[in-house]
């Protein structure tokens, strides 16, 4: 059994481009002051000994909550102007998961996921399905309009009003990629991962990416904890989460190497783009990612904390 000293948590905001002029004293603060919130009120979950699944859950709803993350409020917009959102999470310990896909209504996407996990004979619900299976489970429910924010708006417009804009067919632009996930070890030793997002930047047709895959951007068992954030369609065929804890539990990798090989070895060399945060059963942890900055805060046992905005914004 693991030492309860060996509580650690991380989590992210997204991976991206790093924006072209410095971000704003008063923006960097903002993301600051958020991931930090969400960090130690996961942590402070795990020092009082409850379980992984809980500090992720709790960390992922604070970022839900932001509206500066694309997740729950503050999620960007898809083709037709709808906020769709995506999440999941796994339990290492019994390898059971939850995800929900393409809702309009939960107010916090992850514990739909959670729920459905533990409420339900499935692993995964969508839409209008997911929507009513929340409601029935009395789930906050929430008008489209506190998922909008201006911001988010400008840019569904100015994409659209922009000649030759991109389309879910041009996706090489890294300002698309925000995610939100944390992984957690627990004092029991248990780990776990959660990751949430509103998708991509006028998505077309329903699109869903990696976020509530289990196996692509999000995976737990007993040897590590992934979550990713990035191209979601590279992560689904590079099966990017669980390649990354194969990696670790068969090649005996460390979560460094793993994650190394894994982004880049073969999602940038495939061409895609993103990044991952991994834990594994001993506390040791990895932070990798191709794009030019990502946000990340973690905090280890010891009472070392990190966080990471790096002049980054997510568009």
């Amino acid at each position: 059994m693991t030492s309860p000293k060996n509580i650690t948590l991380i989590i992210h905001g997204g991976s991206g481009r790093v924006h072209k002029e410095p971000m704003t004293v008063e923006k960097e603060a903002a993301y600051t002051q958020k991931l930090t919130e969400a960090l130690l009120s996961g942590f402070d979950v795990l020092q009082k000994g409850e379980s992984s699944l809980d500090a992720v859950e709790t960390a992922v709803k604070i970022l839900e909550d932001s509206p500066l993350f694309n997740a729950g409020r503050g999620a960007v917009f898809n083709n037709d102007e709808i906020i769709e959102l995506d999440a999941s999470i796994m339990d290492g310990k019994s390898m059971k998961a939850g995800a929900i896909a393409g809702v309009k209504t939960i107010k916090n996407p992850v514990s739909a996921a959670r729920c459905v996990m533990e409420k339900s004979d499935y692993v995964m619900l969508s839409g209008l399905g997911a929507e009513q299976f929340a409601a029935e489970n009395n789930l906050e429910i929430a008008d489209s309009s506190w998922f909008e924010t201006d911001e988010r708006r400008r840019q569904i417009q100015q994409i659209k009003q922009a000649k030759n804009s991109p389309d879910t067919n041009s996706l090489s632009d890294q300002s698309k990629y925000g995610t939100v996930g944390a992984v957690a070890l627990d004092s029991e030793g248990n780990l776990a991962a959660a990751t949430s997002t509103g998708g991509m930047l006028n998505k077309k047709y329903g699109r869903i990416g990696d976020t509530p895959i289990i196996g692509a951007g999000t995976y737990a068992n007993a040897t590590c904890a992934v979550s990713c954030t990035g191209w979601g369609e590279f992560f689904i065929c590079h099966t990017v989460a669980r390649d990354i804890a194969a990696l670790v539990e068969y090649k005996q990798l460390s979560v460094a190497e793993a994650a190394d090989e894994v982004i880049f070895d073969k999602v940038a060399q495939a061409g895609g783009f993103g990044g991952v945060i991994v834990l594994d059963a001993n506390g040791n942890i990895a932070i990798k990612h191709n794009t030019e900055g990502m946000f990340w805060a973690c905090i280890k046992w010891t009472g070392e904390k990190k966080v990471n905005v790096c002049n980054m914004i997510i568009e």
